[in-house]
């Protein structure tokens, strides 16, 4: 099913869906199957599986050169994704990004999905890699969101690159986006980022997922200031809880948000992780009960991959 079928039907209240990663590369599946284990007891509409990009590493050889090394820490979305749709019967959604890729190897990841039954995808530029100051795209890459929206719509259409196929199919991918409640940190200004928002909606993405916030207003404003210019698809609020005291200092620099004052407080004032595992999830709780009280379509965890804090929180929403 896909992800805007999920949040018209609304079979389970709240809809929730959750956020995992692929395991690091040399460790088994199982580290997964551990974790959806515990999530599927709370009736996911959706799992989300993070994509990340290859980086390169200098590697001193014995004659003193360098060795230029590809290297990909969590692989295996695709597979993961799959794994999750066969073993557990709930629908998965791979994020797909720009970096690293050519149009013509993203088209090929597109059709593995297709033919795997996965119609759901979540389109993203992603990262500058680690050694560069900007974000550059691959040759013969897409350049942005935008790009990557636009190429997932065309083979909707039975558009590909290669204009000479006879009879191509046409995919039927729903297509979800992310959207900044503070907005991007590249953006100059919050209507900029509004305004290259709707270009992807107006391209033709189906839904709307939020990067993390810990100050519902943020959410509240961001969804009136993206109905005033025309965006009607849902809005998906993304969330997660604060489960580290130095996550308080982190978050903001690594996700460029901000962390309200009175979670931060709080959280200095614990004694010891446990505590600020308890506050976090407090937090998070009643994050959820406005959220729901305001009417969003679904709420979106991100759980890198602990999934404790949850308990919690479900026990408090159902």
């Amino acid at each position: 099913m896909k992800v805007i079928e999920h949040l018209e039907q609304k079979k389970a209240y709240p809809l929730i869906s959750f956020e995992i990663l692929p395991p690091l590369k040399g460790k088994s599946i199982e580290s997964v199957n551990k974790i959806l284990d515990e999530l599927v007891d709370y009736q996911p509409a959706f799992i989300n599986v993070t994509y990340h990009r290859a980086e390169y590493k200098f590697k001193l050889l014995e004659n003193g050169l360098f060795e230029k090394v590809h290297i990909r820490k969590r692989p295996g979305t695709v597979g993961i994704c799959a794994a999750i749709q066969y073993k557990y019967g709930i629908d998965a959604v791979p994020h797909l990004v720009c970096g690293g890729f050519a149009r013509s190897e993203t088209e090929d990841a597109l059709m593995d999905l297709n033919y795997l039954g996965i119609n759901n995808v979540l389109l993203l530029r992603g990262d500058a890699m680690k050694n560069e100051k900007n974000f550059v795209p691959e040759v013969n890459g897409n350049r942005n969101s935008l790009d990557l929206v636009q190429q997932a719509v065309n083979l909707n259409k039975g558009v590909y690159l290669e204009e000479d196929l006879q009879d191509p199919i046409k995919t039927d991918f729903c297509i979800g986006v992310a959207g900044y409640p503070e907005k991007h940190f590249e953006a100059p200004n919050m209507q900029s980022d509004l305004d290259y928002l709707k270009k992807k909606v107006d391209a033709g993405a189906d839904y709307i997922v939020t990067q993390m916030f810990f100050d519902n207003q943020k959410y509240f404003d961001f969804v009136n200031q993206c109905r005033k210019i025309g965006i009607t698809v849902p809005i998906i609020p993304g969330l997660k809880p604060i489960t580290t005291a130095k996550q308080v200092q982190n978050l903001p620099g690594t996700f460029h948000i901000t962390i309200p004052e009175a979670l931060t407080q709080a959280v200095l004032q614990c004694k010891n992780k446990a505590d600020v595992q308890q506050v976090g999830t407090e937090w998070l709780a009643q994050q959820c009960k406005e959220l729901l009280d305001f009417g969003v379509p679904c709420l979106h965890f991100y759980t890198m991959s602990t999934p404790e804090p949850f308990r919690y929180v479900m026990q408090h929403l159902r």
